[in-house]
């Protein structure tokens, strides 16, 4: 079965740093698009970043542009996602998600085929 596991959420005090990872099993990550996402209590669930091979740059939603590092590691079939200068607003689930790679990455979480469980990230002092 196709699984992707999330790792690496914690609380951290706004302006701290989380590297998220995102294992993948049954599927080939470098031959999917990976996307992450993220849902706040009451929010609905949106894409943060997205790394394909169809880009010739990684996506990343304008709220995480210039903080948030998404990148691979084809040998331990991985996705991470470096997080720095954590703000609060950036408390929520984070889930990893994949889609074969003839269709890139999305316009939102709806086309995604496979999902992880996801991981908590909590910003506060």
């Amino acid at each position: 079965q196709v699984q992707l596991v999330e790792s690496g959420g914690d609380l951290v005090q706004p302006g701290g740093s989380l590297r998220l990872s995102c294992t993948a099993s049954g599927i080939t990550a470098n031959y999917h698009a990976i996307g992450w996402f993220r849902q706040a209590p009451g929010k609905e669930r949106n894409m943060v970043s997205c790394i394909s091979t169809t880009r010739g740059t990684p996506y990343y939603a304008d709220s995480v542009r210039g903080r948030f590092t998404i990148s691979r590691d084809n040998a331990k079939n991985a996705v991470y996602l470096q997080m720095n200068n954590l703000k609060p607003e950036d408390t929520a689930v984070y889930y990893c998600a994949a889609r074969h790679l003839e269709f890139g990455c999305p316009t939102d979480a709806s086309g995604m085929s496979y999902w992880g469980k996801g991981t908590l990230v909590t910003v506060s002092s």
